[in-house]
């Protein structure tokens, strides 16, 4: 083996030099840490900051971001309020045993309206005639008995109400495809409904659920006991999905289980007794909870099965307190989402973007703003014709974060006041304002989940949307 001879004088300037080396290939990262960010891209929306993008800008200028704004008792008065006085609600456990006949065609017809103009396909090809003919025949409402036993079932998906047994997309215009105009609404797992009625090809059920009634694919829901359905719903422990969605381990040894997504303010029992050396569908749950979630057989009855949900979702023990800051952080988690009316593209709309965040804490309120706006139910503050643009604005700068602002088929969300403007967060196809000096509108293209100012909106060039406000819901005492 031969001998290695050190050589004097060399470890000493290799070593300095390696550290040179090093020093030299930190220093652009030292000098970018102590060079101050670039500026943000200037925003779109007219008086936005980027501090206006976080929930803690507006939790940190409350003076009670904490206290309370409805107990749970209180709640839960509202929300039997709402069961019995606001229309649009269906009580499903109160639904007598036989449904009459006329009841079931009058829920189709009021639906189930074939449109009077001329409509377009996702290729921006008019819809004919002949094709809405055999839609509107697939309704089958000749085949509605004159009476017919409730049948109970349970959503299994995140599913979509539709305006009639058919996935066709139809859209106002060639070349729109945004907004479908035979999208209604979904549901999502654990939904409780009632099927009433049955389309011709039978792929369909028009179903009524507690907050709409329209067709749904077969697929998607499942037939079962009356009394086990509202059981589940009731059951604890359980957990409630906070954030804007959750979903379930994938788990090949039951596809019925695997990857249903969750809705923000879902509600699920926990297995809490499930044995830690068992596994869940080939998976110990050292990581996960164990909830009871629907699953549709082979023949569309319900069953209830095991299903493991990370311990990284964004999930509580219970509904979350009512106030301020939860409600602000709440709306937050769903800032970017794109705008996906009736709950398309996976996604939902301003009403749909209301009723979830307030579904996080166990506020039931309609599903449409058509019958938010108005439901004797909540704390409503209405507006006519008669109200000044200064009653309006008064109004505006006296709302709490949590508020509700409606004009005609929008709802927006009070998140807070700056500088004398009210800020809200809203699902919102876009809004238009009128810069100063400027002869025209901006319309801006927002598509989603977003927060502006409310006062310097324009519904046209005459008209500030202040001044088309209907009312203003309140969900506090």
């Amino acid at each position: 083996m031969a001998s290695r001879t050190k050589m004097p004088g060399r470890g000493r300037p290799m070593r300095f030099a390696a550290l040179l080396f090093s020093l030299l290939l930190a220093l652009p990262a030292f000098v970018a840490a102590r060079e101050p960010a670039p500026p943000s891209p200037p925003l779109a929306v007219p008086g936005l900051a980027e501090a206006h993008l976080t929930p803690g800008h507006w939790i940190a200028a409350l003076t009670e971001p904490d206290r309370v704004v409805l107990t749970p008792a209180q709640i839960a008065t509202q929300n039997a309020r709402m069961r019995t006085g606001d229309a649009s609600i269906h009580d499903l456990a109160a639904l007598p045993a036989t449904i009459d006949g006329a009841l079931v065609r009058g829920w189709v017809e009021a639906l189930s309206e074939l449109p009077d103009r001329e409509r377009f396909d996702v290729h921006g090809k008019p819809v004919t005639r002949g094709d809405l003919q055999r839609i509107q025949a697939n309704v089958a409402l000749d085949a509605v008995p004159d009476s017919q036993p409730a049948r109970h079932g349970m959503v299994v998906r995140r599913a979509a109400l539709r305006t009639f047994p058919t996935r066709l997309r139809v859209f106002h215009s060639a070349g729109d495809t945004d907004i479908d105009r035979f999208q209604e609404s979904a549901l999502f797992p654990g939904d409780p409904v009632v099927v009433v009625h049955e389309s011709r090809d039978g792929q369909w059920y028009f179903v009524v659920s507690q907050r709409y009634a329209a067709w749904i694919e077969k697929q998607y829901v499942a037939e079962g006991d009356r009394d086990a359905i509202h059981e589940w719903g009731r059951r604890a422990p359980f957990l409630v999905v906070t954030g804007a969605t959750a979903h379930t381990a994938h788990t090949p040894e039951n596809p019925g289980v695997s990857d249903v997504q969750l809705e923000m303010g879902v509600r699920v029992p926990v297995l809490a007794d499930w044995p830690p050396m068992d596994q869940v569908n080939g998976q110990l749950p050292a990581a996960a909870h164990v909830i009871e979630l629907p699953v549709r057989g082979e023949d569309g009855t319900l069953s209830f099965e095991p299903a493991l949900l990370p311990r990284s979702a964004d999930v509580a023990s219970d509904y979350l307190p009512l106030t301020e800051a939860n409600i602000i952080r709440q709306a937050f988690k769903f800032l970017g989402e794109r705008y996906g009316w009736g709950h398309s593209y996976n996604a939902r709309d301003c009403s749909g973007f209301a009723s979830e965040i307030y579904r996080s804490f166990n506020v039931l309120i309609p599903r449409n703003t058509s019958a938010q706006s108005i439901s004797p139910a909540l704390n409503r503050l209405p507006f006519s014709a008669d109200d000044s643009h200064a009653a309006r604005v008064e109004a505006l700068r006296e709302a709490r974060p949590g508020d509700l602002v409606y004009i005609p088929g929008h709802v927006m969300m009070v998140i807070g006041h700056v500088d004398g403007d009210i800020f809200a967060i809203h699902d919102t196809s876009g809004m238009s304002w009128q810069p100063e000096g400027a002869d025209e509108l901006v319309r801006l293209h927002l598509n989603g989940v977003v927060v502006t100012p409310i006062l310097p909106m324009m519904s046209n060039a005459t008209t500030p949307t202040v001044d088309r406000i209907t009312s203003i819901q309140r969900i506090r005492p």
